[in-house]
């Protein structure tokens, strides 16, 4: 967060770390949400994998490695940041709820002091066949990680990895249309990723895009939409019928003013399908085609236990109030059947293991 409206604000000052009770000390939510795994380190997006298990992104743990002086930083009060080469962690999540580690080889890193150190790291997954693609959100040398690049990586079977494609570089080459100076991250803060006839495409908030990247590693844009939307943080994605839907968080102060966006693949083009939201890191749709949206905060603030899911409505706003009582909640998917919703709770600014993944049934 830096000074007023800016996004990294929302993620970070969202949480008002020196107030924040334990994770054991917040109420219940409501009762259809119930907890499917434990254990988590600030987990962020989960997509089932090919396997039939639940695969959910992790931020990690952080780090104290500092690259002040050798790199654009991040402008206080959200860096400069510090990280590690490790610590960014994949885990799979079997049927019983059981967590078993991918990788925790992957790049952490973790904003100021000032700023309650919050951690990035890994952001999202997705397959292309069997194999198991991640995108990096903590690395880049503004993020304290130097050697690896904000980025998408392929992950073996054994857990180690490689560089696919350089994010952080082609943002620096190829800059959006509208960068925000008050809340630019030299190396990007991706969100969410996934893969759409054996490519894969990502969205970055800070900066406002969606790219693709082939299996090759070509990268290439789709949309710019600091274009032709503002600086409006695009956070999470999903692709339906022939569309992406691409949400987004707002600035600092959250209010209702968060929307999902229908996006043309083959032009780029962009039409607002649903608006009223409240800092909106998760979309899903279920087996009927109603769309679902995960509210980080549902008031103005952000405040901690007011994530909540809404069934979108008719006209497009917010219908149907699912699940509340969420804390913090980063990322949200359904199950392959189209009736089960699975979302990463305590997402942001609670320390390693507190994180979960709970889940709330929407249709039979």
């Amino acid at each position: 967060m830096k000074p007023p409206r800016t996004a990294a604000a929302v993620l970070s000052a969202a949480l008002l770390l020196a107030a924040m009770p334990a994770a054991s000390q917040f109420p219940p939510p409501s009762p259809n949400v119930t907890t499917f795994a434990t254990g988590l380190n600030n987990p962020r997006q989960l997509k089932f994998g090919p396997d039939g298990n639940l695969y959910v992104a992790e931020g990690g743990t952080g780090g104290s490695d500092s690259t002040d002086g050798e790199c654009d930083q991040v402008v206080p009060p959200v860096g400069p940041y510090t990280g590690s080469g490790t610590g960014g962690r994949i885990s799979k999540i079997d049927s019983k709820g059981r967590r078993t580690t991918v990788t925790d080889t992957l790049p952490s890193s973790q904003t100021s002091e000032n700023l309650g150190n919050l951690v990035s790291g890994v952001a999202d997954i997705t397959w292309i066949g069997k194999t198991l693609y991640a995108l990096l959100a903590g690395a880049g040398c503004s993020h304290g990680v130097v050697g690896t690049p904000n980025g998408v990586v392929r992950v073996a079977p054994n857990g180690s990895w490689s560089l696919l494609a350089d994010l952080g570089a082609f943002q620096q080459a190829n800059p959006v249309a509208e960068p925000q100076e008050a809340d630019f991250e030299p190396d990007g803060t991706w969100y969410s990723m996934t893969t759409i006839h054996n490519a894969l495409y990502a969205v970055e908030p800070n900066h406002g895009e969606l790219d693709r990247v082939t299996r090759n590693g070509d990268i290439s844009r789709v949309v710019d939409l600091s274009e032709s939307q503002g600086h409006i943080v695009p956070t999470a994605m999903a692709f339906h019928n022939g569309y992406f839907y691409v949400s987004n968080l707002g600035t600092f102060p959250l209010v209702p003013a968060a929307r999902v966006m229908r996006i043309n693949p083959n032009n780029g083009n962009v039409r607002v399908v649903a608006h009223g939201f409240t800092g909106v890191l998760g979309i899903a749709f279920d087996k009927n085609d109603r769309l679902y949206v995960l509210e980080m905060s549902a008031v103005d603030g952000p405040t901690p236990a007011t994530g909540r899911v809404v069934r979108v409505g008719a006209n497009g706003g917010v219908g149907k109030v699912i699940a509340t009582g969420l804390v913090f909640p980063a990322g949200m998917t359904i199950d392959p059947a189209g009736e089960i919703l699975y979302i990463s709770n305590f997402g942001f600014g609670f320390p390693p293991g507190a994180g979960q993944v709970v889940r709330v049934r929407v249709a039979r």
